[in-house]
């Protein structure tokens, strides 16, 4: 298997055992579909607040951060800045809105605000962005053990899916956050392990970090100028607070934990939980990319095998030509950062040692990918079959569609993942992918929550204003040539920023124009 010593492999296969027992363990307590969504609402706080933790902490951080780091600098650590203004937000409303609503589907309140087509629309949203982030995380996970093992990625991907599965469909919710927060641990040791080793695989350890990260401005939050059409300082917060706001607010896999809660005060501590530690982790994840960068300048030579091994693959599937060397001189970091990591991996990490961190690059896969299979699955039974089908039916009945759903779900996050395989950067794809498939449906949610006024007539209208403002910013080849001044100046990280707004803002002054003519005509 490629690089890999028995000892890794026997720690890689035991670990996925494990994993799969768990499943079967819990499988002995879901007999309700109640048991398997929301684990029957006894779940500590301090456990869904892990939970939470090891959800955000998927393989695209694992190894998306650090070859975002390694390719520029530190612009992407704003989003996890944001992350605290959010979950203020957050715990101060959208937990006690939740569960006094009582239903374990995030999207039933919309259609209780303005009927059927918005919960319809928010399902749809959250479909696509699930299956955006399945495929992301399984694209991940399969970019590190292909240069481990030397396995095909459709092999890598299905195998792993399969463990994944069986445990998911078998545990329900419970297994599901009982491993996350085993699965959280593990990767916070496997992402200081890999620091250590770094540093102590540099001449002057720290030092050369500092030096070389300082002297090519590694370091860097981005531009602090008020500029929307890049990457700046301001781009980064501000998607980073409307993402973390749908992913709290409107998100099934998070609104489904607020559920598993005793309380609305163990659900509100678990987000802020969260945030403790993510926050410090992510930032852990940026000085491993910076570190890879120091130790990838102090031994450039190894760095000719980053980008002579992507340089064959690029002329192996056509999408270059001429020879490897020529090839790989024009190659930019941008198109390597992600294979620096696994890379490092291969060279560096010592056998048994190897082992444990391929265990914790799985469960930071895992974890995710479970968390949104069960969650889906949920939003299947609860917002579709239930809702277009029939409402009358049985626990048992339940159970059998969200076993269903649940391996459904997780073919298709395979498939997508199958159709990433060539993409530059992980963290790239699926944060230009989950802004776009939000929809600005948190624009529609703080609509009906905020503007009790605003009826159904002034939400769809605004919806429809907000899915072409979206369309406009992602599809900006749409317009000719001759109005190419009518194009999207916005970087696409804009993108839900500006959806969300659309919808809310426009909603919101329909439904004022709306009150004015009312009393224009009853004066």
């Amino acid at each position: 298997m490629g690089n890999l010593r028995l000892t890794d492999i026997v720690i890689i296969i035991a670990y996925l055992f494990i994993m799969v027992a768990v499943g079967f363990y819990f499988s002995k307590k879901n007999k309700t579909a109640s048991q398997f969504t929301k684990a029957s609402g006894k779940i500590p706080g301090w456990a869904l607040g892990l939970s939470i933790y090891a959800t955000f902490l998927s393989s695209n951080t694992f190894l998306g951060v650090p070859g975002k780091a390694f390719a520029s600098n530190w612009n992407a650590f704003m989003f996890s800045l944001s992350m605290p203004f959010a979950a203020w937000v957050a715990s101060k409303y959208f937990v006690r809105y939740y569960r006094n609503n009582g239903a374990i589907s995030a999207y039933t309140n919309l259609e209780q605000r303005f009927g059927l087509w918005a919960r319809t629309y928010a399902v749809a949203c959250f479909l696509l962005t699930q299956l955006a982030r399945m495929g992301s995380v399984f694209f991940g996970i399969a970019i590190s053990l292909q240069a481990l093992t030397h396995f095909p990625m459709p092999t890598i991907m299905i195998v792993t899916g399969i463990c994944i599965i069986i445990y998911t469909v078998l545990g329900g919710i419970e297994a599901v956050i009982w491993t996350e927060v085993v699965q959280g641990i593990i990767k916070t040791v496997g992402a200081v392990i890999i620091l250590y080793l770094i540093i102590s695989n540099l001449p002057h350890g720290l030092k050369d970090v500092v030096r070389v990260g300082t002297a090519d401005n590694k370091f860097s939050l981005g531009s602090f100028h008020v500029n929307f059409t890049e990457s700046s300082f301001w781009v980064v917060l501000l998607y980073g607070f409307f993402i973390n706001l749908n992913n709290f607010g409107m998100d099934q896999n998070y609104v489904q934990r607020y559920h598993a809660a005793p309380s609305d005060k163990s659900a509100a501590k678990s987000i802020w939980l969260c945030v403790y530690i993510y926050v410090p982790a992510s930032l852990l994840f940026f000085f491993i990319g910076t570190s890879l960068y120091a130790y990838y300048q102090v031994h450039p030579q190894m760095l000719n095998e980053v980008t002579n091994s992507v340089a064959l693959e690029r002329i192996t599937s056509g999408s270059a030509h001429g020879a490897v060397n020529q090839v790989a001189q024009s190659l930019t970091p941008a198109d390597y950062g992600d294979k620096i990591m696994p890379h490092f991996m291969v060279r560096e990490i010592p056998t048994g040692v190897l082992g444990l961190i391929i265990s914790a690059i799985l469960s930071a896969a895992m974890s995710t990918i479970s968390s949104s299979m069960n969650s889906t699955a949920t939003i299947f039974v609860e917002d579709i079959y239930k809702r277009y089908y029939n409402n009358k039916i049985t626990d048992a009945k339940s159970m059998r569609l969200l076993y269903i759903a649940t391996v459904a779900f997780g073919l298709l996050g395979m498939t997508t993942g199958l159709a990433m395989i060539g993409v530059k950067s992980i963290l790239d794809i699926w944060w230009e992918l989950s802004g776009i498939f939000a929809g600005g449906m948190l624009g529609l949610f703080l609509l009906g929550m905020i503007s009790k006024a605003s009826k159904n007539t002034e939400a769809i209208t605004a919806t429809i204003i907000g899915i072409c403002v979206i369309i406009w910013m992602t599809f900006p080849s749409l317009i000719p040539d001759k109005f190419e001044f009518l194009r999207s100046p916005f970087h696409k990280n804009m993108i839900i920023v500006v959806g969300t707004l659309s919808i809310f803002l426009s909603g919101v002054l329909i439904t004022q124009f709306r009150q004015k003519s009312l009393k224009k005509q009853t004066a």
